[in-house]
């Protein structure tokens, strides 16, 4: 039976030689994204403890998510690989949109007159400004849908923007033909 000093002996090399390889510790960031970063992916950089810097490409993600980014963690012992930097996503809320798994939602201000005539309105979406045509009679509640102009999916499609439109009353009452 092998005593305790062989058993250390093993584990720490003999005469003084160290034999015993250990990976780093992983280290733990939180990166805190804008809306829209987070959605359509962006480069940022994460300052690590000793004050390095680490530019990191980030995917399209959501909140919570964790990053793995392999060998920048704290260096290994007597030779064992670096750990890993898990980086944890925090998203800043937009002004507004919101998400809703893949697709995003909108509240869109429009013109009384478009929304009992109809007629085509400008809207933000994740990648830039599309036109929509708003049917006649399109309530205040009601939802119209962007197809394919929401989150980004990693097989190249992507979800779905709703937009709820908001009748915006003109400043003044509008003339009334038949008195004028």
């Amino acid at each position: 039976m092998a005593g305790t000093d062989e058993i250390l002996a093993e584990i720490f090399g003999r005469g003084g030689g160290s034999k015993f390889r250990m990976s780093g510790q992983d280290v733990h960031y939180r990166l805190e994204l804008g809306f829209l970063d987070a959605i359509n992916g962006s480069k940022q950089q994460v300052t690590l403890p000793e004050g390095a810097a680490l530019d990191v490409t980030i995917p399209g993600t959501r909140a919570g998510q964790i990053l793995r980014l392999r060998g920048k963690g704290m260096p290994g012992i007597n030779g064992g690989p670096p750990g890993d930097a898990l980086v944890e996503v925090a998203v800043r809320p937009h002004p507004l949109f919101t998400r809703d798994n893949d697709d995003v939602r909108l509240e869109l201000s429009i013109p009384l007159r478009t929304a009992v005539l109809g007629g085509k309105v400008e809207v933000l979406t994740p990648d830039g400004t599309v036109s929509m045509t708003v049917p006649k009679w399109s309530n205040s509640g009601s939802v119209l849908r962007l197809k394919g102009k929401g989150v980004p999916r990693r097989d190249g499609s992507r979800g779905d923007e709703y937009v709820k439109p908001r009748c915006r009353f003109p400043a003044r009452p509008i003339p009334n033909s038949r008195n004028s």
